[in-house]
């Protein structure tokens, strides 16, 4: 069995792996990473869908890294959206960066509220 971390850390990313589906929320202080596919809403600081990656619902994070599929809207401080992204839905975002993507079929909005 692989050990993320250690007791001391008391913190380890969320996995869902490529051939997994998980239907429900997600909700971490810590990190996410999505190689299969969400039904539900994901809720962290840092959430990546990987390629092949797939989240059918809200994203909310402090920085979305985006390579695979977002169908609903998000809510985040730093937007990374990659070449073979795809989305939907409303982007609220404070910082975006877009590299080559032609992927995108959402609503750009920049946040305009402050850190808290």
């Amino acid at each position: 069995m692989l050990a993320f971390t250690n007791a001391k850390e008391k913190q380890s990313p969320t996995i869902i792996g490529a051939g997994c589906k998980l239907t429900g929320n997600i909700k971490t202080d810590h990190s996410v990473q999505i190689h299969g596919h969400v039904v539900g809403d994901v809720s962290a600081e840092i959430v990546v869908i990987g390629r092949g990656g797939r989240v059918d619902g809200c994203v909310t994070a402090t920085h979305l890294f985006l390579h695979g599929t977002l169908d609903g809207p998000a809510t985040v401080n730093t937007a990374n959206i990659f070449s073979a992204a795809q989305m939907t839905g409303v982007l609220s975002y404070r910082t975006l960066n877009i590299t080559g993507n032609t992927g995108l079929e959402c609503k750009l909005s920049k946040r305009k509220d402050k850190d808290k």
